[in-house]
This record gives C-alpha cells, sequence and structure tokens, in this order.
C-alpha cells in the first residue's frame, strides 16, 4: 500500500491534496535533530546560547561552531545542518557588508532577517532545489532596541523575547515562560540559558560543550565568550539534577 503522501515529498516541494508541504516539513525536523540552542533578549542586550554537545570524545570541540557573527552588532545561533546553516551565514554577511557599503549604514536585524527568510522562502517553490534543513536565531542591536529574529525553513520569521531551536525545544521554551522576566539583565540572562540547558540534558555542562555569545547596548558590538568566561558561568549554576537528555 502507498503512503498518501507518495508523489508530494519528492526532489519537487508541491503541495499534498491536505495542503501540505512535506519537504518543508522534513526540513523542520532536521532542525528538530539539530543540538538546542536559545537566545533572550536583556534589557542592556541580548545573550545566545549553543549546546554544541559532540557524538565522541576525539572530536576536537574547537572545531564545532554554532555561534557566528555577522556583523559588528549581529550574531546568530543555529540548529539543525550545518553546512546549510553556515551558506545562509555567509549570505547574512554579504548582506550585511553590501547594506553598509550602499547607505553607509549598519543593516536593519528586521531587514536582514526578512532578506534571509525571502531567500529560504524561494527554496521551497523551484524545482530541483530543496528547503534548508536549519533554523537561525539573530540577535542584534538595532538604534537602541534589542531584537531577536528566529528563522523557518518555510521562510517564516518571528520575533522573540526568548526562544529556542533544536532538540528539546519544547521543554526550553516551557521554562523560559516560567522563568523569563522584562527586566533580566545580560548576566542574569546567562544564568537563566545555562540552567534551561541543565534541565534538558543528562551530563555536566562545561565550557567545551556550550557556546555563548552577547551584545551589549553599551558597546553595540557581538561577541563570543572566551572559554574561561563561559567556564566561569558555567560554575555558578546550581547543582541540581539533569530530567533530560539532549544530544546529537
Amino acid at each position: 500500500m502507498q503512503s498518501p503522501q507518495t508523489g508530494y515529498d519528492s526532489a519537487i516541494t508541491v503541495f499534498s491534496p491536505d495542503g501540505r508541504l512535506f519537504q518543508v516539513e522534513y526540513a523542520r525536523e532536521a532542525v528538530k535533530r539539530g543540538t538546542t540552542a536559545l537566545g533572550i533578549k536583556a534589557t542592556d542586550g541580548a545573550v545566545l546560547l549553543v549546546d554544541k554537545r559532540a557524538t565522541t570524545r576525539l572530536v576536537e570541540m574547537g572545531s564545532i561552531e554554532k555561534i557566528f557573527q555577522i556583523d559588528e552588532h549581529i550574531g546568530a545561533a543555529t540548529s539543525g545542518l550545518i553546512a546549510d546553516a553556515r551558506a545562509l551565514v555567509d549570505l547574512a554577511r554579504v548582506l550585511a557588508q553590501n547594506n553598509k557599503v550602499t547607505y553607509d549604514e549598519p543593516i536593519g536585524i528586521e531587514t536582514l532577517a526578512k532578506s534571509l527568510c525571502d531567500f529560504l522562502q524561494s527554496y521551497t517553490q523551484s524545482g530541483g532545489v530543496r528547503p534548508f534543513g536549519t533554523s537561525l536565531l539573530i540577535a542584534g542591536i538595532e538604534g537602541d532596541i534589542v531584537r531577536l529574529f528566529e528563522t523557518d525553513p518555510s521562510g517564516a520569521l518571528l520575533e522573540y523575547k526568548a526562544t529556542a531551536i533544536g532538540l528539546a525545544r519544547p521543554e526550553i521554551v516551557d521554562f523560559l515562560e516560567k522563568k523569563y522576566t522584562d527586566e533580566i539583565d545580560i548576566q542574569k540572562a546567562v544564568n537563566l540559558g545555562l540552567e534551561a540547558l541543565k534541565t534538558v540534558t543528562e551530563s555536566s555542562l562545561n565550557e567545551l560543550t556550550i557556546e555563548i555569545g552577547v551584545i551589549e547596548l553599551s558597546t553595540r558590538k557581538f561577541r563570543k565568550l572566551s572559554a574561561s568566561e563561559v567556564k566561569k558561568f558555567v560554575s555558578d549554576i546550581p547543582k541540581e539534577k539533569s530530567v533530560k537528555g539532549s544530544k546529537k
């Protein structure tokens, strides 16, 4: 017996009779299987955190990169197919530089996110291509406003105060909904993010498995924290027993 989706999940993305795009749904599944990443807006900036846990101890952890700087005032965290993510990051960097050369001003966070999502959407309606199997969390400063966007393989985007992508997203979002407040600052946001990751991983967090990026309103510059800075934050996490595994 043939599957009801036969003919609608081939190399060409077409609508099924019930209005579904199976190729897009498969791309979302690739994101769901990716490592957990989360972003949190704060009163004085924004933070991005990724659990970049490896499947073997033989991997050099420094070679795993899940947080990228797009421009001086923009950073992005990824989940899903890292090769797809790198292609989007490269495109985002080109868009940011083109805007700087053309208009002599930094690109807007929403402008960049929408341009990327327009590109993503074009890959859902053309023959011979497939949707990108990755999502991005894009954080940055626009004027005096901190902004955080999430992209979807379909080309949709939403702006959040705090959110997560990848494995264990529902549990992380549920945790953030209970703990997040509009008055949180960057330091507390990092601690909150680490506590959220702690609830969904069965092994201890450390400076090798966690990647953190921050952007502060005071400097308007995005940077990734050094291993020593990450280690200090990790050491401050309450020693609570984890409840669920998260690994890829």
